[in-house]
This record gives C-alpha cells, sequence and structure tokens, in this order.
C-alpha cells in the first residue's frame, strides 16, 4: 500500500484508463471542452490577447468554467493538450477517448488538491487558484497523453509545484489572463523536462514544504486504489458564465434582474433619477469590491459595475465591458448610490454564497429581490442549447459558421472521433506554433495502452 500522497497521485495519473470513464464524466468534460474552445475564440479578439497572444488564448475574457473549490480547471488543461496534439509527431494518433480521459486526469488532479485545504473552498484572497493547481492539472493531462511512467508522473509533479502560482494582486488587470496561460504552458513544460529526465522532490505532495507552501491549513491524503476510484466531476458539476466577469457578479446579476421587473414595464425606460439608494448585500470579497472601475477588467471585477449595468440595461453581455460602456454618464450616476452591506451568514463560497439587492426610491419604495442560485451554477445547469448558443456566439468571431457548426458535432461526439488531427485542423490558426514542434521532435513518445 502506499503510504506517499505524491506516489498516489502519479499512480492515479498513469493508471487511470478509458475504461474508467462514466458517461456522466464524459458527457460533463465535453460540455467543458466546447465551452472552453469558444471562450479562446472569443478571447483572440481582446487587448490582451494581442499583447500576449500565446499567454491568453483561453482566459483572456474571464468567461470559462469555475468550478468548486474555487478554480477555473479547463483553461489550464485543454490549451496544452490541444498544443500536444497538434504538435507531437503524425506518427502517434490520439483519438477523443484519448483526449477526454487526459483532460478528465488534469481535472481531477486540480479537485483532488483543492480538497486537501479548508482554505480552498472559500474565494481565494492571496493567489489565483488556476496559477497553482492549473499548472499541476497540466502537467498531469499532459503526462498522461505523452504515456509517461508512474515516476516520470511523479516527477513531473514535482516540477511543476516549482511553476506554480500567482498573487491575488493582479487580478482586474491585463496580467491575470497570463495566469491560466502560464499554467496551461508550465505544466506541458514540466511533463517533457521529467520524460527528459529532471527530477524534484518525490514527496513534494506531501510536504508542507512542497505543495502546503500554497495553503496554510494543508492536510494531504493518499488517493485511493484504482479499483475504487471515483471522479469528483461525476459527484459536481462545474459553472458556466452567461457573461464574462467574475463568478460572484452572476448572483448579483440574477438578483438585479429580478428587482428590475418592479420597476420598468413595456418600454420604459428605467428611472435613473428616482431611484436614491441601491444596497447589495454580499459576502466580502474586496478583490470585487470596485465602487468606480476604470478599465473593462476592473468592470468584470466589480460588483457595483455589474449590478449597475444589469440594472440600467436589462442584461449584461459582452460588449458591457467595453469602455464606452463603463464611462457612461447613467452607469456613473447609478454607481454613485450603490452600497454594499456582508451579512454575516453570506460566506464567501461559490457554493454558499447569495446575493440580495434592494433598490430604493425616491418616494421611499424599496423592492427586494434574492439569488441563491444563478442559472449556470452547478445547481442550475445550462442547457445543452444555450451551450450551444454560446459556443455559436463566441467562436463566430473567429470562425466561418461552417466550422462552427463542425466544431459543434466533433466535440459533441468526441468519444466516437478516431484522431484529433481532425479538430485540431479546425483549431489551427495562421501561425501553427513552429518553435513547439521544432524543440519536441526529438523526443521519443513512448506508446501506451489506454484501453
Amino acid at each position: 500500500m502506499l503510504k506517499s500522497v505524491t506516489e498516489s497521485f502519479a499512480r492515479v495519473i498513469h493508471g487511470l484508463t478509458v475504461g474508467h470513464l462514466t458517461d456522466h464524466v464524459i458527457q460533463r468534460s465535453k460540455r467543458m471542452i466546447l465551452d472552453t474552445l469558444g471562450v479562446g475564440f472569443l478571447g483572440t479578439s481582446t487587448e490582451v490577447f494581442h499583447k500576449a497572444s500565446e499567454y491568453s488564448k483561453i482566459h483572456s475574457m474571464d468567461f470559462d468554467d469555475t468550478w468548486h473549490p474555487a478554480t477555473h480547471p479547463s483553461g489550464a488543461v485543454l490549451p496544452a493538450l490541444m498544443a500536444l496534439a497538434e504538435a507531437l509527431p503524425s506518427s502517434r494518433t490520439f483519438s477523443g477517448l484519448d483526449l477526454l480521459l487526459a483532460f478528465n486526469v488534469g481535472i481531477e488532479v486540480q479537485g483532488q488538491l483543492l480538497h486537501f485545504s479548508k482554505e480552498a473552498s472559500d474565494i481565494p484572497k492571496r493567489f489565483h487558484p488556476p496559477s497553482v493547481v492549473g499548472t499541476l492539472g497540466s502537467a498531469a493531462a499532459a503526462s498522461k497523453f505523452l504515456g509517461l511512467s508512474m515516476t516520470k508522473c511523479q516527477e513531473a509533479l514535482a516540477i511543476a509545484v516549482s511553476h506554480a502560482g500567482a498573487p491575488m494582486a493582479n487580478a482586474a488587470t491585463q496580467t491575470k489572463p497570463l495566469h491560466i496561460g502560464n499554467a496551461a504552458r508550465h505544466g506541458m513544460e514540466s511533463a517533457f523536462l521529467a520524460m527528459l529526465g529532471l527530477q524534484g522532490n518525490k514527496q513534494v505532495l506531501d510536504m508542507q514544504t512542497g505543495f502546503g507552501a500554497f495553503y496554510a491549513n494543508y492536510s494531504p491524503q493518499v488517493l485511493p486504489n484504482l479499483d475504487s476510484h471515483t471522479w469528483l466531476l461525476d459527484q459536481q458539476d462545474v459553472a458556466f458564465k452567461r457573461f464574462p466577469a467574475h463568478l460572484a457578479t452572476h448572483w448579483v446579476a440574477d438578483a438585479v434582474t429580478s428587482v428590475r421587473k418592479h420597476l420598468v414595464t413595456d418600454r420604459a425606460l428605467l428611472p435613473t433619477d428616482r431611484i436614491e439608494r441601491i444596497v447589495l448585500r454580499i459576502p466580502d470579497v474586496q478583490y470585487v469590491n470596485r465602487p468606480f472601475p476604470d478599465s473593462e477588467h476592473e468592470a468584470r471585477h466589480s460588483f457595483q459595475y455589474v449590478a449597475c449595468t444589469t440594472l440600467l440595461d436589462g442584461g449584461i453581455t459582452v460588449p458591457s465591458f467595453h469602455k464606452c460602456q463603463i464611462d457612461r454618464p447613467q452607469v456613473r450616476e447609478l454607481l454613485r448610490k450603490v452600497q454594499l452591506e456582508y451579512p454575516r451568514d453570506n460566506l464567501p463560497s461559490f457554493n454558499t454564497l447569495y446575493c440580495e439587492v434592494s433598490v430604493t426610491l425616491s418616494d421611499g419604495a424599496t423592492f427586494t429581490e434574492c439569488s441563491d442560485t444563478f442559472y449556470g451554477h452547478w445547481r442550475k445547469p445550462l442547457s445543452q442549447e444555450d451551450l450551444r448558443e454560446k459556443f455559436r456566439v463566441n467562436a463566430s468571431s473567429t470562425l466561418s459558421r461552417d466550422t462552427v457548426e463542425r466544431l459543434l458535432e466533433l466535440v459533441e461526439n468526441l468519444e466516437d472521433l478516431e484522431d484529433c488531427s481532425v479538430l485540431t485542423t479546425l483549431l489551427k490558426g495562421p501561425s501553427p506554433p513552429e518553435m513547439v514542434s521544432k524543440s519536441i521532435q526529438h523526443l521519443t513518445i513512448p506508446s501506451y495502452n489506454l484501453s
């Protein structure tokens, strides 16, 4: 019986096969892959993308899936796998099931690590979780995809820990998107370095001075044997965002939408001059407390802005975060009327938080509504058709209509795809990653059995 936590993770990464995948996990992970691809295409239109394109293709819109404990699980894993599927020698054929297995291994590793800390259950305050667990998830997924031995998987995790981490101080800035991009890249590099023989501490996940350096209350446990393995994704779905902003603001948007129905009828305009006060009762999450955001990234991390924009426009979309929308006089007027309150029972956890909104008019009338689960949360998942429509809207910014529909069909039937090159050909941009291809041509990719 294994006593090392790190070794048990390596055993799971190396030992899981497509036979362990359940129908539930396959369906949920295909939704995650579809959504992440669409968000990635939309991200290519951003200013951040043009400044650091290879780092930010996925996360630059803050629009990808979110899990509990808090992280963005797909954004650090899928780009690494897509890059590998495209860049590895054509003599190796990777199927859709190969991709699904490696993807879910990367998701599973992140979830297991997050469950080792009570601190991880709360919305983060010190560091951005995808830059930490996402790096190890990328390393695990790449290791599985490359067919690394159990020992090499263990080394890849050790190397990845030294690549991990990014401070929350850079949330709501153009630097935040780099966290996900670097996690994907560093995890993939860790797998290649392990393949080349680089070594790290073989107990890195067991030690307080190892992965425990990121969590004050880190308490790791050896993972169960493969014959009793159950996927975390089987037990809990992810949340899919309907607009590109911090997940906690989605509760605000839902509650404000309900309040707005009391204030606006038919096509009448919102009576902004009659609004005296807007009170948001939310958890105390300071980096999403931005009374007067001055940029799109600040606006995406502002309870106040999402509330006022939803109240004014009746909804919120990608263009809602453009600078011209942020600077509207009506928005600035409403922002001055917002007050935040932090009820003691409203804890900063994506699994339990709620938002209560009260709008008071000049005649003293007050309207209050509450949201404890927004549409898109894992307790109230997006329908498949709404997820498809999100993908279509996001991907159509870059791809032709026919390509968008072809990608939809491929991802929704990914387990039947015999060769992932069909998928990567559709995804390939005008400038393939030649540097990546050249750097790994000399590596010998071991064969491995996925069945």
